[in-house]
């Protein structure tokens, strides 16, 4: 799952405890951020890079089984340590998706990261393969199976998924066709791995991390495999980390999210103070369900034109544009806006840019790829699915379906590049995790599946907010304080907590 909901989005797309305890052992003082193997310089004016964030690239094998054969370049990026005195070491941003950029969530993030933590860590990412600066992979899609509605299997407004099964043998067989080694490349196992030939090339014994949404994956797989080359590790928005469904459990936790979400987009829609911006749209929070439900019916009846030449809105698109709007809180105006407009007879709805077009052919490959790659899914009948989306449009008429709809992944070539990886609680014990009791995409449910999984490894900041992503980016001065005292002192809870 990614925490932003962009053109990237991966098919896919808790009084205040008082914080105290546990001092975990630090790094120890690392190679300084000059005696580095890689050549940093200026970024590329796309990063749209802070001050002082530098760039470099890292060579990494295309296949790890043939360390000699041929090698693709990935985007690194950094923020460096402006205190020798206070530095313990690296700190690794790691996103979410698959398919979102860390050198673009270092730019995002990295000024507030570096304020919290003050001088501790050089702040680290990079691009993995597949995504942004680095190497890209390529399906040869046709534009009109790389809409995010297309991705994303929405049945038809009737509950039909003849076209989600053609689609999906499509753009399976045109993956097999036109991915390649690149293609195949796109796995989870592959980006850390490729995290760890970053680590070496950073000169540093171990690392700190902050990871988030798909990311957490990435980071709790590095700490099984890694474990001792992990310091003060954040896992921020974690899903179910079961080995046997990886991101088919997590496509179908997104209608559980959805609904654990939907109150808090109410509670806003139906408060008086939207009157005055024309928002509020209806008078008690529970009529704004039925009246977004009834709105997305019509429109898939009767679709509406839209500011976008040749796009219309309809029912489907209405409903994947409420998918990101509850990512945060910050979106509800733009999302509230497009209802409005959309119940006017004389106003012409704008979409949202990520619904506007199509996404460009090596993104939609990202998007697929990991998740395909990673775990085998079913081969199941076009009847078994049309029974198990007409049971879920009963059960969570929100996302109508299309959490539990056939994929490309059911028709993908090859299968599963490797044997998926299994989260125990063997290591140390230097895991914080963080999570929203309300997330739609990583629900909180999901969450305590990796709690579980981790054991006395971790330890659980719950926080009583909505939205995806808790870090930086709710404003809850308890969960924000609980992840820098960590990073900063190496303090955790003495047990899990929940901050109100």
């Amino acid at each position: 799952m990614t925490a932003n909901p962009g053109r990237s989005a991966s098919l896919l797309g808790l009084s205040v405890a008082i914080v105290a305890g546990l001092g975990l052992a630090g790094g120890g003082v690392a190679a300084p951020a000059s005696a580095t193997g890689l050549d940093w310089g200026v970024c590329d004016p796309g990063v749209k890079a802070l001050p002082g964030q530098q760039c470099a690239k890292l060579s990494v094998p295309l296949d790890y089984a043939d360390p000699d054969g041929p090698r693709i370049q990935l985007a690194v990026s950094r923020i460096a340590s402006t205190r020798p005195d206070v530095r313990r070491g690296t700190l690794m941003v790691i996103p979410g998706g698959p398919g979102s950029s860390g050198v673009q969530r270092l730019a995002l993030k990295g000024a507030a990261l570096a304020g919290e933590t003050g001088g501790a860590y050089d702040l680290v990412a990079f691009d993995p393969r597949g995504v942004g600066g680095s190497a890209k992979a390529t399906c040869g899609l046709a534009a009109a199976d790389r809409w995010m509605v297309t991705l994303r299997s929405w049945p038809g407004a009737d509950g039909s998924v003849d076209d989600n099964v053609a689609r999906s043998k499509r753009t399976a067989e045109a993956c097999a066709r036109n991915g390649g080694a690149m293609l195949r490349g796109l796995t989870t196992a592959n980006q850390v791995r490729d995290l760890d030939r970053l680590r070496q090339a950073l000169g540093e014994r171990r690392l700190s991390a902050w990871s988030v949404s798909y990311g957490t994956y990435v980071a709790a797989a590095y700490a099984q495999k890694f474990p001792g080359r992990t310091d003060r590790w954040v896992l921020d928005s974690s899903n179910d980390p079961d080995p046997g469904r990886v991101a088919r459990g997590w496509l179908e936790g997104m209608a559980q999210g959805a609904e654990d979400r939907f109150p808090d987009f109410a509670a806003w829609a139906s408060h008086p103070d939207r009157s005055d911006a024309g928002l509020r749209l209806a008078q008690r929070p529970e009529d704004v369900r039925p009246l977004v439900l009834d709105l997305a019916a019509r429109l898939d009846r009767a679709p509406r034109p839209t500011s976008t030449s040749g796009v219309a809105l309809t029912g489907t698109m209405l409903l994947q544009a409420l998918q990101q709007a509850l990512y945060s809180d910050a979106a509800f105006p733009a999302f509230g806006r497009l209802v409005a407009t959309a119940l006017d007879p004389k106003g012409t709805p704008v979409l949202p840019p990520e619904l506007a077009g199509p996404m460009p052919d090596d993104a939609a490959a990202i998007t697929m790829g990991v998740i395909c790659n990673d775990v085998d899914w079913p081969r199941k009948s076009v009847r078994s699915y049309e029974r198990a989306v007409a049971a879920e449009r009963v059960r969570h008429p929100l996302t109508a379906g299309m959490t539990v709809n056939v994929t490309p992944c059911a028709y993908w070539k090859g299968g599963a590049v490797e044997k998926p990886v299994r989260i125990t609680d063997r290591g140390p014990s230097n895991i914080l995790m963080i999570q929203n009791l309300r997330d739609p995409s990583t629900p909180y449910g999901k969450g305590l599946a990796m709690r579980r999984a981790l054991g006395d490894r971790a330890r659980l900041v719950s926080v009583d907010h909505g939205g995806h992503g808790v870090y930086l980016g709710n404003g809850n001065a308890c969960g924000d304080g609980a992840v820098t005292r960590f990073l900063t002192e190496g303090v955790r809870p003495d047990g899990d907590v929940l901050c109100r």
